[in-house]
């Protein structure tokens, strides 16, 4: 656990980060809900360097580097995902030409799927967000022609055959029937291309329209196609959780 006379006092640190006022914070220490690099701190006044530390509030990590960035764009549909396009069509990399850090997209949707996609410059971050090993969960809302037979679920959990190898969802629920068409919730930890669109094709239902409204905790809700906002603290947190951080 880093401890320096010249860094600074973990209840600023705290309240920087937007944890709790550095009285609340303090008050936080003396409960004992405050760890540094996995050691319960009780100390009031302990110092330490926020850029080599780990810190955890309630077991949830506290993004403490001012530098770190975290942001999730509405993609909307017909917008590519890349920084930058040599044929000149749109692209996410669009909607961050004002700002001057420099963000990377966490994983891709196609051009066709609208929804969720974050960004950031924390590196480990996101290298473990799209490695299949921890098995993030994305949701994502598809319309499909209906009716949905019952077994659909049931089929696609087990599992089905892909031309790259066997593929299954992690959940699959109904959500509406309408006019000939269906809306359908897909929850899935695989990251291969097209992975949802050709699931749902290989049983029978060709995605109509695609969006991802989730990857792990972070909801898109009602954020407008097209714009981008900053995670809030929870948000972050459990991101990190989510891979283990």
């Amino acid at each position: 656990m880093s401890s320096s006379p010249e860094g600074i006092r973990l209840q600023k640190v705290l309240s920087n980060a937007g944890v709790a006022s550095r009285r609340a914070a303090e008050d936080l220490i003396d409960q004992g809900r405050v760890s540094v690099d996995g050691q319960v701190v009780r100390e009031q006044g302990k110092r330490v360097d926020p850029e080599n530390v780990v810190i955890h509030v309630d077991g949830v990590r506290v993004v403490v580097r001012e530098d770190r960035l975290y942001l999730a764009l509405n993609k909307p549909r017909g917008v590519h995902s890349t920084m930058e396009d040599d044929r000149g069509r749109p692209c996410v990399g669009d909607y961050l030409r004002d700002r001057g850090e420099r963000l990377f997209h966490v994983g891709r949707l196609d051009a066709e799927t609208e929804g969720l996609l974050l960004f950031t410059n924390d590196g480990d971050l996101a290298h473990r967000l799209m490695h299949p090993s921890y098995k993030v969960m994305k949701t994502y809302l598809a319309e499909v022609p209906g009716p949905v037979a019952r077994d659909v679920g049931k089929r696609l959990r087990q599992g089905v055959e892909l031309e790259d190898g066997p593929a299954r969802v992690d959940s699959f629920r109904l959500v509406d029937s309408y006019g000939g068409k269906a809306l359908v919730e897909v929850i899935i930890h695989e990251g291969r291309k097209h992975i949802v669109r050709r699931l749902l094709d290989e049983v029978g239902y060709p995605v109509l329209s695609l969006v991802r409204t989730q990857i792990a905790d972070v909801r898109l809700g009602n954020q407008r196609p097209g714009s981008l906002r900053a995670l809030n603290r929870p948000e972050v947190g459990g991101l990190y959780s989510a891979v283990g951080l």
